[in-house]
């Protein structure tokens, strides 16, 4: 909750809301964030819902019965604004979560919406991201073409192309 407490602000500049959930009552939670509070300074950002019975984390699959009945293991959720899951991270209980990745997780999956394309392997923000595949023989060849023209990929299934200015990432995030 620090770290992506501490992040929040990246995450507001990524259009993105945070949001907790936890099997634990409410009660707790207000006991987590005082003491969070008390001994570090740091308000906690964004709302916490109590699942109490473990309904929507049984439904996310959060809770593995392998391991316990009412133990969540630490799950990342990427939502889009049509409400799909577009990512899931999961994480076991004793490692943290990474949140630079998250992050550019977030970066990668707008940069493929805004330019209808897809990232490559170890993208990065503002990088080339793949061209979408021709769909007719004539794309094809136009897309050979444009590839001998301007050396940019391997053949008409693997093209680059450099994001437009309209879904270029701040790069101070």
């Amino acid at each position: 909750m620090i770290a992506f407490t501490r992040a929040h602000t990246y995450f507001k500049e990524l259009n993105t809301e945070l949001l907790g959930l936890s099997v634990d009552s409410n009660t707790s939670h207000l006991a987590w964030i005082y003491d969070i509070y008390y001994k570090t300074g740091i308000k906690i950002s964004f709302p916490i819902i109590a699942d109490r019975n473990g309904q929507i984390a049984r439904k996310y699959g959060m809770i593995s019965n392998d391991i316990s009945n009412t133990e969540t293991v630490r799950n990342v959720f990427i939502i889009d604004d049509k409400g799909i899951i577009r990512t899931i991270l999961i994480y076991p209980m004793n490692v943290g979560r990474f949140i630079p990745e998250i992050i550019r997780i977030i970066q990668a999956l707008q940069m493929a919406d805004c330019m209808k394309s897809s990232t490559p392997a170890n993208w990065m923000p503002n990088q080339p991201v793949i061209m979408p595949i021709p769909k007719t023989f004539e794309e094809l060849q136009e897309k050979n073409n444009y590839i001998q023209e301007n050396r940019n990929g391997i053949n008409w299934y693997l093209s680059f192309e450099e994001p437009t200015e309209q879904c270029k990432i701040n790069e101070e995030q």
